[in-house]
This record gives C-alpha cells, sequence and structure tokens, in this order.
C-alpha cells in the first residue's frame, strides 16, 4: 500500500517572475500605495502637455486669484484656482512634477555613483587610501549642505543644472561613508578572497562580486535620498537660488504664493500637497524595496506569516 508523500515544507518566495513580484506587491497594501503614487507621479510628469488644461506660464491678470471651483467665484477654467498672476495653479502643479523628479533622478544617479565608487576604494584597499578618502567626507559634512549650496548657487547662478551639481557635491558622501562600511562588513567573506585567490582584478571584485551583494541597503538608501533631494530642490527654488522663471517648480510656487497665504491658501496648499505626497510614496517604495531585495528580511516576514498561520491553525485543531 502507498504512503501519501508527504507535503513539502512552505518555503518563502523567490520572486523569479514579474508576476510573482506583482503578487508580492498586491499582498504589502503600503508598498502597493506608493508604487501606485509614484506610478502616478511619473505618468503625470510624462504627459503634462496633454493633462494640464493650459500653459504652466500663461498670464491672465483679467483672473488673478481666482479660488478653486468648489468656492464661491471659483470657475471651472481652473479647477484649482489661479495665482497672484492669473496662471492656472492645476497646470503648474502637474509641470512642477517634472522639475523635482527629474533633478531628484539627476542627483541621485551623479551622487550615487560618484560616492559609492569612492566608498569601494576606501573599504576595498583601506591605508592611506581609506585615510584619504574619509577625512574628505568628514572635512565635507563638517560644512553646512545648505549654505554650501547658497554660496555656490550665489556665485555662479542659479539655474537647473547648477542646482542639480550642487546638491549633488553636498548629496555624494553619505553613498561613500555607507558604500565603505558594507565593504569592510564582506571584505573577509569566503566568495571575496576565493575571487582573489583564483587571480580576479581588483577592479572585477568590486564591481562583479561585491557591489551586486550591497544592492538592497544601496538602493534603499537611494530612494530615500530621491526624497531629500525633492525637498532640498523645493528648499532652495522657495529662497529663490533654485528654479527660475519662467519655468515651475513647488518650491518656486510656494514661494510665490505666501505672500498671499490668508488671501489665496490655495497658492501654497496644493504644491504643498504634491512635495508631501512624493516624499510619502518615495518612502513608502523604500520600506517595499529594502523588503524584497534583502533575504533576511524576506526571512523573517516569512517567519512572522508561518507564526500566524500556526496560530490559526491551533484553534481550528482544538474545536471537537
Amino acid at each position: 500500500m502507498k504512503t501519501a508523500a508527504a507535503s513539502p515544507e512552505p518555503r518563502p518566495r523567490r520572486f523569479t517572475s514579474l508576476q510573482g513580484l506583482c503578487g508580492e506587491l498586491w499582498r504589502d497594501k503600503a508598498g502597493f500605495l506608493g508604487v501606485a503614487m509614484m506610478a502616478a507621479l511619473l505618468f503625470m510628469a510624462a504627459a503634462a502637455p496633454l493633462l494640464a488644461p493650459h500653459p504652466p506660464a500663461a498670464q491672465d491678470l483679467r483672473a488673478r486669484l481666482v479660488p478653486p471651483a468648489w468656492e464661491e467665484g471659483g470657475s471651472r477654467k481652473h479647477l484649482l484656482g489661479t495665482d497672484h498672476l492669473g496662471r492656472d495653479v492645476l497646470s503648474r502643479v502637474i509641470y512642477g512634477a517634472r522639475v523635482s523628479l527629474a533633478v531628484g533622478a539627476a542627483v541621485v544617479l551623479l551622487a550615487g555613483s560618484f560616492g559609492v565608487v569612492l566608498g569601494l576604494l576606501a573599504g576595498y584597499r583601506g591605508g592611506r587610501t581609506d585615510s584619504l578618502i574619509m577625512r574628505w567626507i568628514d572635512t565635507q559634512v563638517a560644512f553646512p549642505g545648505l549654505l554650501i549650496a547658497l554660496i555656490i548657487l550665489a556665485v555662479i547662478g542659479p539655474s537647473m543644472l547648477t542646482v542639480i551639481l550642487v546638491l549633488a557635491f553636498n548629496g555624494w558622501m553619505v553613498y561613500g561613508r555607507m558604500t565603505r562600511g558594507l565593504v569592510l562588513s564582506v571584505r573577509q567573506t569566503a566568495y571575496v578572497e576565493a575571487a582573489e585567490m583564483v587571480g580576479c582584478s581588483a577592479a572585477r571584485v568590486l564591481f562583479r562580486h561585491i557591489l551586486p551583494n550591497l544592492t538592497s541597503p544601496l538602493l534603499t538608501l537611494a530612494i530615500l535620498e530621491f526624497a531629500r533631494i525633492v525637498l532640498a530642490e523645493a528648499a532652495l527654488s522657495f529662497l529663490g537660488m533654485g528654479i527660475q522663471p519662467p519655468a515651475t517648480s513647488w518650491g518656486l510656487d510656494v514661494a510665490a504664493g505666501k505672500n498671499y497665504m490668508f488671501r489665496a491658501w490655495w497658492l501654497v496648499t496644493f504644491p504643498g500637497i504634491a512635495i508631501s505626497v512624493t516624499v510619502l510614496a518615495i518612502n513608502l517604495v523604500a520600506s517595499w524595496l529594502r523588503l524584497i531585495s534583502d533575504p533576511q528580511e524576506r526571512e523573517k516576514q516569512f517567519a512572522r506569516q508561518m507564526r500566524a498561520l500556526s496560530a490559526r491553525k491551533r484553534p481550528e485543531a482544538a474545536t471537537p
């Protein structure tokens, strides 16, 4: 008589397909919300000419300070109202997503690449290379980043390119310091020593063996830094040293509307909401990416699910 084969023990899910990744995203409601919000923001930025009802810089002084459509005196032509120059607030919020997301992506790419490379060199080579790079990081961190940014922008002149370069110059240190610490933690592991023993070059060991194993923490850091850069760009534009008219930016719109805060609340409210929603979405996505890219975090989540499943099964087994 054949006995039924024992059912295999459940194992943590591996994300080997897009379908499995989407299924895991659907189960993580916070991560799903963050990804949905980021997808909506990216679509809004890409399709701004199609979504915006008016050109963002088009002025109509006869329609200045028109309230949102649902308030008394509002107009369906301007759903979120107009500013002190008669420009459509909704159109400026939509086009402002382009600037904020473009600046954030460019700064993360530049600062992350430079900081990760220097962190890899410092952690792997050690000695004088490590001391030189870390003293450079410590010296630059000692100076207030916002003050340095304002000084550089005042000397060079504010523009989108200079804002990207300044924010990248002020932001690479966190990548370098974290990467160095991670490299030191894996420097003596078996797979690194094996690669060195078979004659791999230092560049191959760093970029083919060490760097791929640092993806999870560095990816999470990059996402969180993206949120910080969005806020930093808004702050610089608010102070008048960031994006300049006729371009549009959420921080620039908040700065333009601060003098009308009590007369026209919508001028600062809607760009502020856009900044808050963007930062919230980025943080939710960062938490989800940390979970799916870190094997230890997946093991912890799997253990919690197994404990919850066992707790549900025990009362069912106890009932007659």
